[in-house]
């Protein structure tokens, strides 16, 4: 039995590794994730002001949805945490959009949103559609 070859400038990883599969894609997504869900952390009242009324606990579901985000993110880029990175990314967007969809219906209930023009949160929901493109360009395997 030989030893797998190992690829040197890839911190050692396997030469057929996924982590040869990294793309511009991949990198985007992660850090993207990783960004956005600490954020949550940074400012935690800018997203607690966009929950609609009726989901509980606002603060903590702004902090796991962040957390959430960020272990996608570092999902993305970990090899072989592609696949679960995937479903829980798309999950999270699928879980996050009422409360996109409630600032566009609703900007006179979110208190602190930027003077925006109506428009631009409506324009606003169709990239949760490409975020979850990108998601899926990002960890389909080559």
């Amino acid at each position: 039995m030989t030893a797998a070859r190992r690829c040197p400038a890839c911190s050692g990883f396997p030469a057929s590794s996924s982590f040869h599969g990294f793309s511009p894609a991949r990198g985007l997504c992660g850090g993207l994730f990783i960004f956005t869900g600490a954020l949550h952390f940074l400012k935690p009242r800018v997203y607690e002001a966009i929950m609609p009324p009726y989901i509980p606990a606002p603060r903590e579901m702004v902090l796991a949805s962040g957390a959430a985000e960020m272990a996608g993110g570092v999902g993305v880029l970990v090899p072989g945490l592609e696949r679960p990175a995937r479903w829980g990314l798309l999950a999270l967007l699928v879980a996050v959009f009422p409360a996109n969809v409630h600032m566009a219906v609703n900007p006179d209930q979110v208190k602190g949103l930027p003077s925006l023009p109506r428009w631009a949160l409506w324009a606003r929901l169709p990239f949760q559609l490409a975020f979850a493109v990108l998601v899926m360009k990002a960890t389909t395997p080559r």
